[in-house]
């Protein structure tokens, strides 16, 4: 398969010509090996807002006691809180503004303690050249490097630039 790139949001596809489906998305397309991640904090504070939109007061959260003897042996954030990270870097970075998950597959490996720092990474496998869909590598790990979550993700991104 031969992509050729042609003047006016066109594209040549093994001899046919294709619309581009990264014309009008903020960052342009992005190249296949390319990534980025964001790092922050998790925070009691984490635990309470997920709790507030979702309704998840599981004890291994809130109950310190119970939680430090539990097989975590600390307190945990919710896993909605360690993903959350992907969602910022997804929309933020890489493919940037307009992203939108289409599908997930992840694992969660070691879960994260509160106070914990963790980072989240995305790493481009495949890009769509007719349709602004990405495949994406994920990967979120605590400050000792250690994975947490890992799989994959298929992003869209909505042309949002204003011609």
């Amino acid at each position: 398969m031969t992509l050729h790139s042609i003047k006016d949001g066109h594209s040549m596809k093994d001899g046919h010509l294709m619309q581009d489906g990264w014309v009008g998305v903020i960052k342009g397309r992005p190249q296949v090996d390319a990534f980025a991640e964001r790092s922050r904090r998790t925070q009691p504070q984490d635990i309470d807002a997920f709790a507030e939109m979702t309704g998840d007061r599981n004890p291994l959260h809130y109950d310190k006691a119970l939680a430090e003897a539990s097989v975590f042996g600390k307190l945990i954030v919710q896993g909605g809180v360690t993903s959350g990270i992907l969602n910022a870097v997804v929309a933020e970075n890489l493919p940037g503004p307009g992203s939108v998950f289409l599908e997930v597959s992840w694992k969660f490996v070691k879960a994260v303690g509160v106070g914990e720092l963790i980072t989240g990474r995305v790493e481009v496998k495949e890009v769509r050249a007719d349709k602004p869909i990405t495949k994406l590598e994920t990967s979120v790990r605590n400050e000792a490097g250690e994975l947490c979550l890992t799989g994959t993700a298929t992003v869209f991104t909505v042309p949002l630039a204003r011609g």
